[in-house]
């Protein structure tokens, strides 16, 4: 098994642990086989900081927690090398005490066998950021309400289902600004196989409408239609199986005339590909 290493860098990509007594810092790097956790006492995350991860081999498949108050995420990550920018000046869609503090512990290990080939929601990423990190899945749209942090659409694959509200934690959503092209990209980063989709839309009634029409595209180059029902809760729809690599929610049709219909969560069930054909 391959090792795991981990750092946290600072805007000028200068590695800010270190253990010396000057600095009063004191880290504990634990670097075993497929493991790695670090922990620190004494130190305040400061602007532009962000943790890098670096694997011994490319495409590897990660169980990440980057904060105590985030989901542990299974990413996919191309290369060997992720690097995760703390969101210090967007927090908005965060919890509220997410990266504050002196006293931090974040992990990383290569994810077994059985978390990769299990029947699973591979959209859900707890640590997915706005722009394109090498990790997988992720989420990016040719809209976001206002380039504000609370309606990016990495907050479709969070893990967070609050619908009764908008606007910061735990409201966050995918906001399209009433654009009518509105579309949501959601990547994989390799092929799997999916045969179900869930779409759970925001519901702070009255402000917010629904979308009664939803199509969904495939990088296999079919489409389907699915028409969602006003509701708060999650909605299942099946789908022909199929392998792709992305997909993309696009003619978003409004239910009503409320003027913001938004995206709470969507989740895509299925199995890696490369899982299957292990087995097969």
């Amino acid at each position: 098994m391959s090792k795991i290493k981990i750092e946290l860098l600072n805007a000028n990509n200068e590695v800010r642990i270190e253990h010396t007594r000057e600095s009063q810092v004191h880290v504990m790097e634990l670097e075993e086989e497929g493991f790695t956790h670090l922990a620190c006492q004494e130190l305040e995350y400061e602007a532009g900081d962000k943790y890098r991860i670096t694997t011994e081999h490319p495409n590897q498949y990660l169980v990440v927690q980057m904060d105590e108050a985030l989901y542990p995420s299974l990413i996919y990550v191309k290369g060997t090398v992720w690097e995760y920018e703390l969101p210090l000046s967007y927090k908005q869609a965060y919890p509220e005490k997410a990266f504050t503090g002196r006293q931090h512990y974040v992990s990383a290990r290569y994810a077994t066998d059985i978390e990769i080939g299990q029947y699973r929601n591979l959209a859900l990423n707890a640590h997915d950021q706005k722009h394109d990190s090498n990790a997988f899945p992720h989420a990016h749209a040719n809209i976001e309400t206002r380039n504000d942090p609370t309606f990016f659409a990495r907050n479709a694959i969070d893990g967070i289902y609050a619908n009764f509200g908008h606007g910061e934690y735990p409201y966050q959503s995918w906001g399209i600004n009433q654009q009518a092209d509105a579309a949501l990209t959601l990547e994989f980063g390799r092929k799997v196989e999916i045969d179900r989709l869930g779409l759970v839309l925001r519901g702070d009634f009255p402000h917010d409408s629904w979308w009664k029409e939803v199509t969904v595209q495939f990088s296999d180059g079919s489409e389907e239609v699915f028409h969602p029902e006003k509701i708060r809760s999650v909605q299942y729809f099946d789908i022909a199986a199929r392998k792709v690599e992305w997909l993309v929610l696009k003619n978003l049709i409004r239910g009503d005339e409320a003027p913001f219909p938004a995206l709470t969560q969507i989740e895509v069930l299925g199995k890696d590909v490369i899982a299957t054909e292990r087995k097969s």
